[in-house]
């Protein structure tokens, strides 16, 4: 499959890749609103406009397709760092880029951050695997990115997991708390000039932590 704007494309002439990312966009809104609980089948079929047989015959249950939506926007969610952040890196281009990253996600699927937040609040039952498995690796790895980084000079000494907590809880809740932000700003919507004043804002606070050249000699 092919990548556009972030989202999964299916192969052109696949039907099954085809009707698979159909069912998982819808499944992504429509499990976001209503959680796991709350959805039935009928809904997402409904939502995709497929027969419910279609969507039955892809996920034999609705648990099924909710664990293969998670795990489609884990993998997202998860692969900018990969892709923003090293050693080799510079700092402050690196944390900006990844910044940029999380924010577009934030603006061009917001139900997806919903449904992984609305997870979270349920307990989290259905991630744990991947919270325990591959999140917490994962950002052991990012410490030795920014140990390294410190041991350069490039950054001031922080608390890698506490920084990239604060990371993902303002990149986050530019999608997860839309309707409020919307509210104080008097607005019905953030609009994609809002998300470039809270980019360019987040770059402001984090780039506190980086060391530029005049400061290191």
């Amino acid at each position: 499959m092919m990548r556009k704007n972030g989202n999964i494309e299916p192969s052109v002439g696949n039907p099954r890749k085809q009707n698979t990312t159909q069912i998982l966009d819808a499944a992504e809104k429509v499990f976001a609103v209503h959680g796991l609980s709350g959805t039935r089948i009928d809904d997402i079929a409904k939502a995709c406009a497929l027969p419910k047989a279609n969507v039955l015959y892809y996920f034999n249950t609705k648990e099924t397709l909710y664990q293969a939506t998670l795990e489609r926007f884990l993998a997202d969610w998860l692969g900018d760092a990969n892709i923003h952040l090293s050693v080799n890196m510079n700092p402050r281009e690196g944390l900006q880029s990844y910044i940029q990253a999380k924010m577009l996600f934030s603006r061009q699927r917001p139900e997806a951050s919903r449904l992984f937040m609305h997870e979270l609040l349920a307990g989290g039952e259905q991630i744990q695997p991947f919270l325990r498995e591959t999140l917490k690796p994962h950002v052991e790895d990012l410490a030795v990115i920014f140990a390294a980084w410190h041991k350069k000079g490039l950054i001031k000494k922080i608390d890698p997991f506490h920084f990239m907590f604060m990371l993902w809880a303002m990149t986050q809740s530019y999608a997860d708390m839309q309707v409020q932000f919307a509210a104080v700003l008097g607005q019905k919507r953030l609009t994609k000039r809002d998300f470039e004043i809270g980019t360019e804002t987040i770059m402001q606070l984090v780039a506190s932590i980086c060391i530029d050249a005049e400061e290191r000699n």
